[in-house]
């Protein structure tokens, strides 16, 4: 993504394994829940533009039995949370990107861990996406250009990882310009 866009403009990169939207994770640990890093994330890379929030596969673990709904409602918050914030250009709030994370596959060794994400994952856009509507938020469908690799039905390969950088690139020039 940082390559597509202008040579000038920082990206920040905070991804977290594991992390999830809103929910404290049992037995991979409080530091997994994004809500509790949100507001120190925004303060120490203030002013900031644009947040993109691209959570959820983690949400889909069946230890949290959450419905679709239920973690869009997470994303929802985190999203309500930065446009609250004063965190962006002269002290008001960024903009914010919502990203609907690639549909996941129940299988390979992850089977167990996601089981009933695969539905669970294919209902995520439509709600994020009228969330994002009604919150007057950017949204991007990451399932439009990438899908997971089909051995361990979670991560990316490295040309899903090239097409949703592109995509996020146009996305943001389009969100930002």
């Amino acid at each position: 993504m940082a390559d597509l866009l202008p040579p000038d403009w920082d990206i920040i990169a905070e991804g977290h394994p594991g992390r999830t939207a809103v929910w404290d994770d049992p037995i991979e640990g409080l530091d997994k829940n994004g809500a509790r890093t949100l507001h120190a994330i925004l303060e120490s890379h203030r002013p900031i533009d644009l947040v993109i929030l691209a959570l959820g596969t983690n949400d889909l673990k069946s230890r949290f039995a959450l419905s679709a709904h239920d973690i869009a409602l997470g994303l929802q918050r985190l999203a309500t949370e930065v446009l609250r914030s004063d965190n962006g250009p002269n002290s008001q709030a960024p903009g914010v990107l919502l990203a609907a994370p690639v549909t996941v596959q129940e299988t390979g060794i992850f089977r167990d861990i996601f089981a009933g994400g695969a539905e669970k994952s294919a209902a995520l856009p439509a709600w994020l996406r009228e969330m994002a509507a009604r919150n007057g938020t950017g949204f991007i469908d990451l399932n439009d250009v990438a899908t997971v690799d089909p051995i361990d039905g979670i991560h990316l390969d490295a040309t899903a990882h090239a097409a949703i950088g592109a995509a996020m690139a146009k996305a943001v020039a389009a969100q930002l310009n």
